[in-house]
């Protein structure tokens, strides 16, 4: 009979001070996992973490940075991988919703929505990725959208940005999956945290700590893709796939 492995996993959080990532850390904490936490407000991130050693975490280490900064990514992430001592999980949940109103008349304000959501993940996706391949272990855990998956013209900014990000995941996946690494593409609805409240309706918006014990399921088994809440993906299927004809007449 195989033992249970006991270990406490050690697991990345970039973005952690983002409601949806705080939500996951504290399922992870009562684990007992060990953490490290990459965030930009550093009061916030202190209180974080604070929290998270309280609720059971057995290691908490943090570093403040602007994840936007690609080139101190090499730094921090290996710094982090040996505060950790390894890595089991590391886990993006950084990006911006953006001003769509004023990126459709201002090319810098759009620019910086993709470089964001798209360009910064790429560059601490491709050195997270050559880590984990070269050890044959690792999960690669994402926020990315239901909003990547059909433009509209609502949020077609954010929405490409994180169409990219995730034909992105689609590919590395198909690199690294041969390799022992797993790349989960996580597509949230609306979820209720800071960055939404200001969003009409949001009150009706997912719980982020029910999409929080969502996420750790699709981590836990190793799952390719996870829309959250579930009934997204026939969502997003159906609007897929309505014709161009009549979705170009649809305020969506």
């Amino acid at each position: 009979m195989s033992q249970i492995d006991t270990t406490p996993r050690k697991i990345l959080v970039l973005g952690a001070t983002s409601g949806i990532a705080e939500a996951t850390c504290r399922i992870w904490a009562a684990q007992g996992a060990r953490l490290f936490l990459v965030a930009r407000n550093a009061e916030k991130l202190a209180a974080v973490a604070t929290d998270l050693r309280t609720r059971g975490a057995s290691y908490v280490d943090t570093a403040v940075a602007d994840l936007d900064n690609t080139d101190q990514h090499a730094a921090l992430l290996s710094h982090a991988v040996n505060s950790l001592t390894g890595l089991d999980v590391a886990y993006l949940t950084y990006g911006i919703l953006g001003d769509q109103a004023k990126a459709e008349q201002d090319f810098n304000t759009a620019a910086q929505i993709i470089y964001t959501n798209y360009m910064a993940p790429v560059s601490l996706l491709t050195w997270l990725a050559n880590f984990c391949v070269q050890r044959h272990a690792g999960t690669l855990a994402v926020i990315s959208s239901v909003a990547g998956d059909r433009g509209r013209k609502s949020n077609y900014l954010y929405g490409s940005s994180k169409a990219g990000l995730s034909a992105f995941l689609g590919g590395l996946r198909n690199r690294v999956d041969r390799e022992g690494v797993t790349v989960l593409a996580i597509k949230p609805g609306p979820v209720k945290t800071a960055m939404t409240a200001s969003m009409k309706g949001s009150e009706k918006f997912a719980d982020a700590d029910k999409v929080a014990q969502s996420i750790v399921k699709a981590i836990d088994k190793r799952q390719d893709t996870l829309y959250v809440p579930f009934q997204w993906q026939p969502i997003m299927f159906i609007i897929r796939n309505i014709p161009e004809r009549i979705f170009k007449k649809l305020n969506l």
